[in-house]
């Protein structure tokens, strides 16, 4: 049923490993890892575009977790009309939540089907899936660091047979090989996973404890799993982790998590810079300067009650009061001089006046002995 997908991934395979015998031997391990590597490239190239969308509805998901807060407090256990609020906010939005899966899920059936195409192939066998006998042959015996690409931690049957049949050919070779290429294959997983969640952001609840299980279980999994994977499978997900590796450090730098700092630091590098030289006068040109005199005195607000507490007129800013009865031209009311209430005046010590008024007779008069 799926021998169609089977043949599209060896055609891509053949084509990138017709390129690289121009130039290297078409039989040798390197040539046959550099068309598994570039295998990778091809299908991640083809994916990046659903990549992008799947980033960007990420980003469109956390912008709206308020509003779906303040949602799930107004509605409360009514889950369905929660439900059709939050479909009818996405919709609104333009928010996808099933792009966050777009590009694993193609990635899934071709995981698969590299993965059918290197258990069928063995020394001596026929060809299949668009290559011929001797293509086959080459990719079945291509050795990386003294393992066939096609062989396995453990091994059973026929092809065990062949494959240990080939010279210089042994469990040793083939058991270091894969034990280090499953914990480099386990490690990467457990790194792309941590940057996948410092992409996604901060998150709580149920969607915490899915990003937790994945960060440790998919590398557990992989562990146990991929002593029964090919050479060649383990090559394959190792680049695909180190691809990934490479875009996620790429989209966190070019559109960083909202609200981490290092989506602080690009909004403070975007906004613009004043210059404080372009504040300063050109060259040549005479600084303007405030004459004195020009900025208004910020006094308190004249009284509009007189001591009797009889409403007067207050004189308009700028304006002198007019002249009239206990008031004396350029100056205030007797009554009221320098600022006190009427009979308040007493002359100060010094001013000219009546001494009489002033204080004691006996002042300024020397004692006699």
């Amino acid at each position: 049923m799926l021998d169609w997908l089977y043949t599209a991934i060896a055609w891509v395979m053949k084509q990138w490993h017709s390129l690289f015998s121009t130039f290297l031997d078409p039989a040798s391990g390197i040539t046959w890892a550099l068309s598994i590597v570039f295998l990778v490239v091809t299908i991640r190239v083809l994916l990046f575009r659903l990549f992008v969308k799947q980033v960007k509805s990420q980003r469109a998901m956390q912008e709206i977790q308020p509003e779906i807060q303040k949602l799930r407090k107004q509605y409360g256990s009514d889950k369905q009309g929660f439900s059709q609020a939050m479909m009818a906010l996405q919709k609104e939005r333009g928010v996808n939540p099933l792009a966050g899966c777009l590009p694993i899920l193609p990635q899934i059936p071709i995981f698969l089907s590299l993965f059918h195409v290197l258990r069928r192939i063995a020394p001596g066998k026929d060809g299949l899936y668009s290559w011929d006998d001797t293509l086959t042959d080459q990719a079945a015996s291509a050795q990386l660091f003294g393992a066939p690409i096609s062989s396995s931690f453990n091994m059973a049957g026929e092809k065990e047979q062949l494959i240990l049949a080939l010279p210089g050919v042994g469990y040793t070779n083939i058991r270091i090989v894969a034990f280090a290429l499953i914990v480099i294959m386990c490690l990467t997983t457990f790194f792309t996973q941590k940057q996948i969640m410092k992409r996604s952001g901060p998150v709580e609840g149920q969607a915490a404890m899915v990003q937790k299980l994945l960060l440790y279980g998919m590398p557990l999994s992989l562990f146990v799993s991929g002593f029964f994977f090919p050479i060649g499978v383990l090559l394959y997900w190792f680049t695909n982790n180190l691809w990934t590796l490479g875009q996620q450090f790429y989209i966190l730098k070019k559109l960083p998590p909202p609200g981490s700092p290092g989506a602080l630091a690009k909004a403070a590098a975007d906004k613009p810079q004043i210059d404080p030289k372009s504040l300063a006068p050109k060259p040549g040109a005479k600084p303007v300067r405030p004459k004195p005199g020009t900025r208004a005195a910020t006094g308190a607000p004249a009284s509009t009650v007189d001591a009797d507490g009889q409403p007067v007129d207050a004189p308009v800013d700028g304006e002198t009061p007019a002249i009239g009865d206990g008031a004396t031209e350029g100056g205030p009311a007797s009554g009221q001089a320098n600022g006190r209430p009427p009979g308040s005046n007493r002359p100060r010590s010094g001013s000219t006046g009546s001494r009489s008024a002033a204080g004691p007779a006996n002042r300024g008069k020397r004692k006699r002995r």
